[in-house]
């Protein structure tokens, strides 16, 4: 991806909301929320629409650090399924489980990370 990706404000915002913190929507938890739902591949008017209430942008902060949570976790078992399949001479298995992981995968950056672990198994 062309842009620096930092996912440490929205998973603190989305700890400290998941403790109980009222999510308030000033302009920079707007923002943060509108970048993190475009870097996630949320749509950028469902973005926009839930960031106009608190309960729907509760709702897109847990949605956006789901994707970053279960994206990275899928990311790295895959990742580590398929280097144990190339330590034991299984390449095209290797590449299976990333051509998988590749069809379902929506986030950006993951799909980038994917789409270079296929390029070092050539």
């Amino acid at each position: 991806m062309t842009e620096d990706i930092d996912w440490d404000p929205v998973r603190e915002l989305a700890s400290r909301v998941e403790a109980g913190e009222a999510l308030v929507l000033t302009p920079e938890v707007r923002d943060l929320l509108l970048r993190t739902a475009q870097q996630v591949s949320i749509p950028e008017s469902d973005a926009q629409a839930a960031i106009q209430d608190v309960a729907t942008a509760t709702a897109l902060l847990r949605e956006a650090r789901g994707r970053i949570r279960e994206g990275s976790t899928r990311l790295n078992i895959t990742e580590m399924k398929a280097r144990d399949l190339v330590r034991a001479g299984d390449k095209a298995g290797a590449r299976q489980l990333l051509g998988d992981l590749l069809a379902v995968e929506s986030v950006p950056l993951y799909r980038e990370q994917i789409e270079l672990a296929l390029e070092d198994l050539d």
